[in-house]
């Protein structure tokens, strides 16, 4: 087969993988002009320091011994199968990089033989990389669960981040979706990986010139969706993976309908996405706002409220904590008034020191007014903006409704069943 035929169904076949986002596109030089793009395989991402940089994603192989039944890959699947050489692989991700058109590469695969055969081919691929072409860009690779702790060592030594995909929220579903992998095989690459980290990291206190082991850290995905956890479920999972394997990441990636089974949702489902949505949104907050998941969520409300995001949702649901004052409340009361982020809340604190400040001023700092007006006071808020949780709910879901400075709101302006489902 055609090396270029082959790219197609791998990068094709890996496009359900959340970890990268944003397919390619295709656009042929003109005359005159120089350059051109290929859509198969390009995705883009982020690097620690807040740069999109562009990646090959593709599979060293869509053959698969598994049969899971939520994966386009599964054995039981009439799909083209092929795999890539270890050699094939390298060359086509330096011939991309020479022209320009990525960065780095993302590589997953099936479960080529076995885990170990298969990660096995991607150290090759990489070492080939590493060592022939001398490539020093950005690495990121999956491990298949079940991986051996020496097959994790040499890839963490070759790559820049490692990620271990948990897909499933829990036990039970892995077992009726997934039988032919476990919770085991899943947790203990990502301790080996987790542990791998700590040691490196001690190395490199005492000897600088060690090489470095995962320097990207380790990762995650789950799917949602395909299985009937809760909300609260999943970001409870989440959570203490964080917690126990420091993760730099955990995706959440909406299930997309491939196969016709009774154990999955029908094949003409939409994919949940804005229940991914909310997620990635919950999960910024554990990790950047330093809220806990019960405040997010709890098991008598397992699910995300539709109408209003989870910061929002939290402030609605604890509005006897505000209005807070600008010019008086601390760092981290600041952080949970929703429009207000880490960045505002630090300009804000500088920025009182010097004057009172304003609904103007807090605009040119940051902050998003049509959220965090109903709940702070400001030296321009009049007494006459004080409002309910009902009412500053309906405003936080319609903000035409509201005018600031006029309470014009009542019970009978919002449909009843909606508000019903908001306030729950």
């Amino acid at each position: 087969m055609d090396i270029m035929d082959k790219l197609t169904i791998l990068a094709d076949s890996a496009k359900y993988d959340a970890a990268c986002t944003s397919s390619g596109s295709e656009r042929s030089s003109s005359n005159g002009g120089i350059g051109n793009t290929m859509p198969f395989g390009c995705c883009h991402s982020f690097s620690s320091d807040g740069r999109c940089i562009t990646l090959l994603k593709v599979l060293m192989s869509n053959e698969c011994s598994y049969d899971c039944k939520y994966c386009v890959n599964r054995s039981s699947n009439d799909v083209p199968r092929t795999s890539f050489e270890p050699r094939e692989l390298a060359d086509l991700t330096i011939q991309f990089y020479r022209r320009n058109y990525i960065e780095g590469l993302f590589l997953s695969s099936g479960v080529l033989k076995n885990p170990d055969y298969t990660n096995e081919q991607m150290a090759k691929t990489f070492e080939l990389l590493r060592y022939e072409y001398q490539f020093n860009g950005y690495i990121h690779a999956k491990i298949i669960p079940g991986t051996s702790p020496e097959i994790i060592q040499k890839l963490g030594l070759l790559v820049d981040r490692l990620s271990v995909n948990v897909e499933l929220p829990s036990e039970n579903s892995l077992t009726t979706l997934a039988p032919q992998k476990t919770k085991k095989a899943i947790l203990k690459p990502m301790s080996d990986i987790a542990k791998g980290i700590i040691i490196n990291q001690n190395e490199l206190v005492k000897y600088k010139n060690a090489p470095s082991f995962a320097a990207g850290g380790q990762a995650t995905q789950m799917i949602i969706g395909a299985s009937p956890e809760t909300d609260y479920h999943i970001i409870r999972l989440a959570s203490g993976m964080y917690d126990k394997y420091s993760l730099q990441r955990v995706f959440y990636s909406a299930y997309i309908p491939t196969t016709d089974d009774k154990l999955l949702p029908a094949i003409d489902s939409k994919p949940p996405l804005l229940r991914e949505h909310r997620l990635y949104q919950a999960d910024w907050l554990m990790r950047k706002y330093h809220f806990n998941v019960d405040e997010i969520l709890s098991e008598d409300e397992p699910n995300f409220n539709p109408f209003l995001d989870p910061k929002c949702n939290w402030a609605v649901n604890n509005f006897h904590l505000f209005p807070v004052d600008i010019m008086k409340a601390d760092y981290e009361t600041l952080l949970r008034v929703p429009g207000i982020g880490p960045t505002s809340a630090r300009r804000i604190v500088k920025a009182r020191r010097h004057s009172k400040l304003g609904m103007s001023e807090l605009k040119r700092i940051g902050v998003v007014l049509k959220r965090a007006r109903y709940f702070i006071i400001t030296k321009d808020t009049p007494l006459s903006t004080a409002m309910d949780k009902t009412s500053t709910t309906k405003a936080l879901i319609d903000p035409a409704s509201f005018t600031l400075g006029v309470e014009q709101l009542t019970l009978n302006d919002l449909n009843k069943e909606t508000l019903c489902l908001v306030m729950k």
